[in-house]
């Protein structure tokens, strides 16, 4: 046996960035547990009102339903980096898969709105870690040589979960029950359980991590509380207010308190020190304004199409498809190549087409040509898969293996709060703007999921300068977002326009790079 300083990837000539046969089963494993979890918030968004009919409760009972999923994902999230270390990727991914799949089936035999609620909870705990721990699983399997590859892999679920959980969700209501918006998950779940024992490996070691006790009293009530509070000013239609507030503040001051704390103490719950990274500041950077951009103009198609053009929640999902088809097209691309020659070419290019898809909606009227709109959202879906992914892949692809499972939460946390915070901003916006214009306007319930109009404006013969004036607000609605995009430039021209040196070559902040044993 020898050793030697430098890996044998790094010898002559570029290195193989095409996945391999293992790779690629490993992905499939991760896609399956993602598109578990990705899809069930967007299907459940579509239920609400059948939840309110089924049993009997207001909208924000319903919501509750979707607000207390995401408060668990909030809770586990953070715990992801040290469940790994302490009993190793595979069984946590396993143990999240058997508690989504659980609470899968216990709301469904849910019999009113607190069990479902409370069953949501569970399925919440299990599907908070899919994500960070997937993530943690494929970069460690691809290596940073090929993490840009992996991750457009992962992106596809990621960016058409949104597209396809309304067509899926209208489907399922209106062919079989509300019953099966939840267990659809057990079958896909019990496959992804079995691929998953059969193709991913057991973790070569595993450390015993003490669990730091402060980090995670601050942590975890911190981000449920904060996302609670942004996520309120939905159902408020203001930020102004105590119920949206207080909750934030509270939970801001504790993030706070983590913050100081993970900087002065030798293990914490998540390793902030990785800051010191530039590659990985500047993609948290880029990424938290992207996730607020996109999240919060992608609950506006439907609820236009909707809510303005009358159009049913399967129809509305179909007339998103081509956002997804330009995504599936640009993003193995973008991917590919990323790995090769950096991201930054990549992104600032996809920011350029997402401004000037996303730009014909400001333009909105209650007659716009379905041809041009799909042909912007086409634009879109092709600036989409050029920009999250190589984010992703940037600040992931500057990590060595030691560093992925504190970067691969911590982007989950960006992920999670900067996608809330969008939705918040974007749903008050939209929520005053129509307030302001008329004074019956499209229905806008606590969890911004696309509603169609209120029960007593049915059937009636609106003006047509109702619709006018509701488009007109998703006109001026649509501006804000796009200015938001266009601010995700600026950060994104510090990414790096070549090839990112692989943290087993060159040293990685503080740490020497590590001796590799053959």
């Amino acid at each position: 046996m020898t050793s030697s300083s430098t890996p044998a990837h790094a010898h002559a000539g570029p290195p193989d960035t095409k996945l391999d046969r293992h790779v690629l089963m490993v992905a499939g494993v991760v896609v399956l547990g993602a598109i578990m979890s990705i899809l069930d918030v967007t299907v459940v968004a579509v239920a609400q009102n059948t939840f309110q009919q089924e049993f009997n409760t207001d909208a924000a009972g319903a919501a509750w339903t979707a607000t207390g999923y995401t408060l668990a994902l909030a809770a586990v999230i953070p715990l992801s980096s040290w469940a790994a270390s302490r009993f190793g990727t595979k069984k946590v991914y396993l143990t999240s898969l058997v508690l989504f799949i659980l609470g899968s089936v216990l709301c469904a035999l849910a019999w009113n709105i607190g069990s479902l609620v409370a069953f949501r909870v569970i399925q919440g705990l299990g599907g908070g870690m899919l994500m960070p721990i997937g993530m943690m699983i494929l970069t460690k399997a691809a290596g940073p040589e090929r993490v840009g590859s992996v991750m457009a892999v992962l992106g596809i679920p990621m960016l058409l979960g949104p597209i396809g959980g309304p067509i899926l969700g209208g489907l399922l209501i209106e062919k079989a029950s509300w019953h099966w918006v939840f267990l659809i998950n057990v079958p896909i779940g019990i496959a992804a359980l079995i691929y998953s024992w059969f193709v991913l490996r057991d973790d070569e070691e595993t450390s015993r991590p003490k669990i730091d006790v402060i980090g995670l009293l601050l942590l975890s009530p911190g981000l449920a509380l904060f996302l609670f509070g942004v996520s309120s000013s939905a159902e408020h239609r203001t930020f102004m207010t105590a119920g949206v507030l207080i909750p934030a503040i509270i939970g801001a001051v504790l993030i706070a308190g983590f913050i100081w704390h993970a900087l002065h103490t030798d293990k914490p719950l998540l390793d902030l020190r990785l800051f010191r990274n530039r590659t990985l500041s500047i993609a948290v950077i880029t990424m938290t304004l992207f996730m607020i951009a996109f999240f919060g103009a992608a609950l506006l198609f439907p609820q236009y199409f909707i809510g303005v053009r009358g159009e049913s929640t399967l129809t509305a999902g179909l007339l998103l498809a081509p956002q997804g088809l330009g995504a599936m097209i640009t993003m193995p691309i973008a991917g590919r190549m990323t790995d090769k020659i950096g991201p930054g070419k990549f992104v600032l290019t996809g920011i350029v087409l997402l401004t000037a898809g996303m730009s014909v909606f400001v333009f909105l009227g209650a007659e716009t040509s379905y041809l041009l709109l799909c042909g912007a959202l086409f634009v879109q879906g092709l600036g989409m898969g050029m920009t999250m992914m190589p984010i992703m892949s940037a600040a992931l692809a500057t990590l060595n293996n030691a560093q992925v499972p504190d970067g691969s939460t911590l982007m989950n946390v960006v992920q999670q709060s900067s996608s809330s915070i969008g939705s918040a901003v974007i749903s008050v916006v939209l929520a005053s703007g129509l307030a302001g214009s008329m004074q019956a306007g499209i229905a806008i319930t606590s969890n911004t999921a696309p509603q169609n109009l209120p029960p007593e404006m049915q059937g009636t013969a609106l003006p047509p300068s109702f619709f006018e004036s509701a488009a007109d607000v998703f006109g001026s609605t649509f501006l804000v977002s796009v200015v938001l995009i266009a601010l995700t430039f600026i950060p994104a021209l510090f990414l790096p326009r070549k090839k990112i040196a692989s943290p087993l070559i060159e040293e990685d902040m503080d740490q020497p790079a590590p001796i590799i044993m053959h």
